[in-house]
This record gives structure tokens, C-alpha cells and sequence, in this order.
């Protein structure tokens, strides 16, 4: 253990500093230390060491996106409560011709509900592992047959992280043939601890059909703005089954720095493929009556 310490340590020793966080760190130091020729000598003490805490987490956090190693030894180093949100727990990499495999697990850390962050932990955890065991399946069914090729990538993105809201989206991108891309939302009440559904935001299940009418309107309008984006709505969808009419009550969404309602579609979902995902921002004032509070959504 103390030897993996110190390993881990050494590693996040070691870490390069971004050119950016440089020459931020330096001018932090620099206006301190004229600020701090104006304060007295206790107030310079308190300043220095909470420069130093936030220089410290800084490089904590530089470490945990370009080392997976230093990621999973992480609990192992002192961090400062609260910095470090989520960061990469593992990374599954297979790099052969004709298949490559990048899977990305996150964790959260720093929730206050062991409980709750430790599912999602588990579920991300066990989500990834199957997408791994799943590729390493097909890609020995191929080279048993000395053909095709696949390929597999997965990542994560902290959408909005405020003093109420943590959403985190997850992204998988798969070739075999063809390309699909798919997206995953987790969001979190930070202050009561708990898991955001769809369904918990609103009175009733009227909130499908009134989200799904202003996608559709949504929709409209870009066709009709720009002629290169298509939606299977109206005349437009293939036939009666991949005509888009409502959203799932489970559909993925998020909400955003601002409050607004975030409903998204994986890839060939509402549209071709070469439209990729989509994302539509529903205007409060067309689900203000149903939803059960204003706490969330503004």
C-alpha cells in the first residue's frame, strides 16, 4: 500500500501544467501578494493557505483528467472536500486493426448520501464493464472469422453544476457497419440528496404530450428555416412506426445552468443519422402549470 502511495504520489508530482492554469496561478500569486501588503499579518496567513488549497486542488484536478492511474489511486491522496466532482474511475482500451475499444467509467465523489452515490457509482461501473465484456465478445466472433471491424468509445460530461443541480451526461459511440451514438443523463438534487426523474418533475403525465407539441413545433421551425435538417414528423417520417408522435415518460433529459428543461434523442431516434443527436429546450412557460414546483425548473 505505502509503495502505491508513494507511486501515486510521485505521478501527481509530476503532473505538467497546462499553459492557461500557469499563467493563472501566477497572477493569483502576483495580485496577492500586492493585496496582501495592505492586510495585516494574520489576514496574509489565511489568504496564502486558501491560494495554496485552491492551487493544490487545481493540480489534483489537472491529474485526475490526463492519468487514469492517478484517478484510481485517488483516494489514497488528501483531497479537499468538495473540488473534485466526478473523474474518471477506470478506462478499458483495446487499440488492434480493426478494433478499438475506449470505454470511459466516471464517479462521483463528494455527494453527502453514501447511499446514493454509491449506486450510481455501481451502476456506471457495471454499465461500462458489460459495454467492455460485450465488445471483447463480438471482436473474438470477428477474428474467428477473419473479418469486419468495430470499434466502441464512452465519455462523460458535467452539463450543469450549481449549488442545487449536478447533471451528468454519459456518451457511447459505436461503429459496426454504421455509427450510432446514444446519451444518458443523470441529474441531482445536491441539496436533498436524490435522483431527478422526469415523471418526479411534473402533476401528472400531461407533461408528454405538452413537451411533445412544442418538440414538434420546434421541429417545424428548423425545417422550415433550414431545408438540410429533416425530422420524421408529418409528411417527413418514413412510415406510421418512425413517425415521431411523443416523447417516453422515461425520455433522457437534463436541466441546465439556467433551469431550463433539456429533453434529448439519441441518434436515428427523431432523425437520419447524419442529424446526429438532438437536443430541444422546452420554454418554461409551456410546462409552468403542471410541474409540481418551481425548484428546478425556472
Amino acid at each position: 500500500m505505502n509503495n502505491k502511495l508513494e507511486e501515486s504520489k510521485k505521478e501527481y508530482m509530476n503532473i505538467s501544467i497546462p499553459d492557461e492554469l500557469e499563467f493563472v496561478v501566477k497572477r493569483s500569486i502576483k495580485e496577492g501578494r500586492k493585496n496582501n501588503m495592505k492586510k495585516d499579518n494574520k489576514y496574509r496567513i489565511l489568504k496564502t493557505t486558501a491560494a495554496s488549497v485552491a492551487a493544490a486542488a487545481l493540480l489534483i484536478t489537472a491529474g485526475v483528467n490526463t492519468s487514469p492511474a492517478l484517478a484510481e489511486n485517488l483516494s489514497e491522496i488528501p483531497i479537499f472536500g468538495g473540488i473534485v466532482k466526478v473523474l474518471t474511475f477506470r478506462e478499458y482500451k483495446i487499440d488492434k486493426d480493426k478494433f478499438d475499444a475506449n470505454i470511459k467509467v466516471p464517479k462521483i465523489e463528494g455527494l453527502e448520501s453514501d447511499e446514493l452515490q454509491n449506486s450510481l457509482n455501481e451502476k456506471y461501473i457495471k454499465e461500462n464493464k458489460e459495454l467492455y465484456e460485450a465488445f471483447i465478445s463480438e471482436m473474438e466472433e470477428l477474428q474467428s472469422k477473419n473479418s469486419g471491424n468495430i470499434s466502441i468509445s464512452t465519455d462523460y460530461d458535467v452539463k450543469t453544476d450549481n449549488d442545487n443541480i449536478l447533471s451528468i451526461g454519459r456518451y457511447i459511440v459505436s461503429t459496426a457497419g454504421s455509427s450510432d451514438q446514444k446519451i444518458k443523463y443523470d441529474t441531482i438534487d445536491k441539496k436533498n440528496q436524490i435522483l431527478i426523474t422526469l415523471p418526479s418533475l411534473f402533476k401528472n403525465e400531461s407533461y408528454t404530450e405538452a413537451i411533445s407539441e412544442n418538440i414538434k413545433e420546434q421541429m417545424r421551425a428548423q425545417m422550415k428555416a433550414d431545408e438540410n435538417k429533416v425530422y420524421w414528423i408529418d409528411d417527413f417520417a418514413m412510415d406510421s412506426e418512425s413517425e415521431f408522435k411523443d416523447i417516453s415518460k422515461e425520455q433522457s433529459f437534463y436541466i441546465d445552468h439556467e433551469g431550463k428543461l433539456i429533453i434529448s434523442f439519441d441518434k436515428y431516434e427523431i432523425a437520419p443519422g447524419y442529424m446526429g443527436t438532438q437536443e430541444f429546450t422546452i420554454p418554461t412557460e409551456v410546462i409552468k402549470d403542471i410541474l409540481v414546483s418551481n425548484e428546478y425548473i425556472k
